[in-house]
């Protein structure tokens, strides 16, 4: 339970909570399971804080500083966390429905287990987090950074991940049905036994991507550059790979029948006409 003194204090406004925790820098700071719903948190200091099963729905704490805060099990519904400062933050299992984080910091941030539907994570920084098991199902993740981040297991069914950058990205086992991925960077990105069924990767950056037993049935593939990508035992049936890059592509055992791939760079034909792919 949060120390009365501790919330007492964050409650009297954010002068005297800066001057106090200025004053006593290497205090350990309790503030689990407080109930802070709505509050207005701007201007606190609350990196390494203890927020443990807090209730902070709907919490004005935008560009608020929250680096190495525990805050597992917390409850961040609709929190405005724009521009915060969640590097290293503990927010495994926390649940952040709806909130907007857009432009937040969570590099290393991790977020195993978290619910994340319908969160804003607009130009987002989440290099390096760890969100697998995570429920980012609808969330707008629009120019994010995840580059080398841990999803494995995610689920990311109708997400928006326009342009964001996903290279080194672990994807394994991840739903991404229907994803947007369109203009995507994910360079040496795991997306091994992914669900990638319709979603919409057109003029993605998938060099040396491993979409090994993938299923990208009807996905969007136009114009995108899959050169020297692990295709083995993929599913691309009634894809579209108009344009598509498949130079040196790993093509061994991938279902390409009612495939369009007009236009598509090859290394070799691989008689794809017989397996049913549109080719000329």
């Amino acid at each position: 339970m949060a120390n009365t003194d501790h919330l007492a204090l964050l409650k009297s406004g954010a002068i005297k909570w800066i001057e106090w925790r200025n004053s006593h820098p290497n205090l350990e700071i309790d503030l689990s399971a407080a109930n802070l719903q709505s509050a207005n948190l701007r201007g606190r200091n609350l990196s390494k804080v203890n927020l443990r099963g807090a209730n902070l729905s709907d919490v004005l704490a935008i560009a608020v500083n929250l680096e190495s805060a525990n805050l597992s099990t917390a409850d961040l519904t609709l929190a405005l966390l724009i521009a915060a400062n969640l590097c290293s933050a503990n927010l495994s299992l926390a649940n952040l429905r709806g909130a907007n984080l857009q432009g937040a910091i969570l590099k290393d941030a991790n977020l195993i287990g978290a619910d994340l539907r319908e969160v804003n994570l607009i130009d987002a920084d989440l290099e390096n987090a760890n969100l697998m098991g995570a429920d980012l199902s609808t969330a707008i993740l629009k120019a994010a950074d995840l580059s080398a981040a841990k999803l494995i297991q995610v689920n990311l069914r109708e997400a928006n991940l326009t342009q964001a950058h996903l290279c080194y990205a672990d994807f394994s086992y991840a739903n991404l049905f229907g994803a947007e991925l369109n203009g995507a960077y994910l360079y040496k990105t795991q997306l091994v036994q992914a669900n990638l069924e319709e979603a919409h990767l057109s003029k993605a950056y998938m060099l040396g991507a491993n979409l090994s037993n993938a299923q990208l049935i009807a996905a969007d593939l136009r114009w995108t550059n899959l050169s020297k990508a692990n295709l083995a035992g993929a599913n691309l049936s009634n894809a579209n790979l108009r344009g598509a890059n498949l130079y040196k592509a790993n093509l061994t055992d991938v279902n390409f029948r009612g495939a369009n791939l007009r236009g598509a760079t090859l290394s070799d034909r691989l008689e794809l006409d017989t397996l049913g792919a549109k080719i000329d």
